[in-house]
């Protein structure tokens, strides 16, 4: 298409061009006024076709310069080349206003070029300048300068990691993990396998609605860990062939790779524990440092499923934490006013009793 349009611009430039040339040949040569016609014919005709080759071989080296475009400008970061785009509009815009004097005082065999001079020296610093202070212009403007995503392997490097903590499903969906790496808690090296992300994209493609809610939570996690300071985000590129359970494999990389494994699966973090491997249960820690929640509060809660007692129902609140309502069978699917007659904290959590509020 661009060979096309640059073709079809210079033929019609240069078929005017052409034209305007017959016309003048017929003025320097009075004689050959009698073929003034034949004349601008002429010259339309030579001025198309050498508008047609010149218009092609153009075509094709701008082709071929756009197509090398990305190459030269790979070096630089998407937020230096917005900076970058922007300071050259600035810069272009002052040299304008600045050149005018010299294209209206300056006589024009020397005010054309100086202002020219101008514009381009301006556009090109503003660029420069704009694109060297990217980070602080973005963060001005209160846009968020995006860190490239990494892709690592757990055996790029010899030994140990121990600053490295590798983020399981439960974990991303569960949602304290951004805040513990917010706070402080958990710095470093933050690996997701890629396997996670895969289910995790499953599960927000899922039919229920629920599953859709906790999977796009759990993909909004990972996003939000990448602009977190001071750590250090990184996908896992280890399918693990030799195991077909997303648990095996998660044992399985956090082993070899010798980080901590950051899940709120109890029955993971057990077997865990079991293989030796260190393990961080932010819904643990979430509990800790949790306030608690007094008896008589009143809570709105979607009742899941029936309770393993008769009549009971089972709802979860948004960071994890089961409630069992009494009397909420009758209500399974719909959301209740409930109040919390007891909590009891398990080793798996807090646990909340509570009763339909009439």
């Amino acid at each position: 298409m661009i060979v096309e349009v640059s073709r079809l611009l210079i033929t019609v430039s240069l078929t005017g061009v052409g034209f305007q040339t017959g016309k003048l040949f017929v003025q320097w040569f009075p004689n050959a006024q009698a073929d003034r016609d034949v004349a601008i014919v002429v010259g339309a005709l030579l001025g198309a076709a050498i508008g047609y080759v010149v218009g092609g071989v153009a075509g094709r080296t701008i082709r071929s310069g756009l197509d090398k475009a990305p190459q030269l400008f790979a070096k630089m970061s998407g937020p230096e080349l917005f900076a970058g785009g922007f300071g050259a509009l600035v810069g272009l815009m002052v040299g304008v206003v600045l050149a005018l004097p010299a294209v209206l005082l300056v006589p024009a065999q020397l005010g054309w070029p100086a202002a020219t001079l101008v514009v381009v020296v301006l556009t090109a610093f503003g660029a420069k300048i704009f694109a060297s202070r990217s980070h602080e212009l973005l963060t001005a403007a209160g846009l968020r300068e995006r860190h490239p995503l990494q892709v690592a392997s757990p055996y790029a490097e010899s030994g140990a990691e121990q600053d490295a903590f590798v983020i399981d499903t439960s974990a991303a969906i569960d949602g304290r993990v951004l805040e513990l790496a917010r706070s402080g808690l958990l710095r470093g090296r933050l690996w997701v396998p890629a396997f996670v992300v895969d289910e995790l994209q499953t599960v927000a493609d899922s039919s229920s609605k629920d599953r859709r809610r906790r999977g796009r939570r759990g993909l909004d996690v990972l996003d939000a860990l990448r602009d977190v300071p001071g750590v250090e985000f990184a996908v896992l590129e280890d399918t693990v062939p030799e195991h077909h359970e997303v648990d095996a494999k998660l044992l399985a990389v956090t082993s070899r790779s010798g980080g901590t494994l950051v899940t709120t699966d109890h029955n993971l973090a057990r077997a865990a524990e079991l293989r030796g491997l260190i393990v961080v249960n932010p819904h643990a820690i979430g509990e800790l440092m949790s306030p608690g929640m007094d008896n008589g509060a009143q809570i709105e809660i979607k009742m899941e499923k029936a309770g393993s007692e008769e009549g009971q129902g089972v709802g979860y609140l948004d960071d994890g934490t089961m409630v069992v309502v009494e009397g909420g069978a009758d209500h399974i699917g719909e959301t209740v006013r409930a109040e919390v007659a007891n909590t009891l904290r398990t080793s798996i959590g807090r646990l909340l009793f509570a009763r339909i509020v009439t």
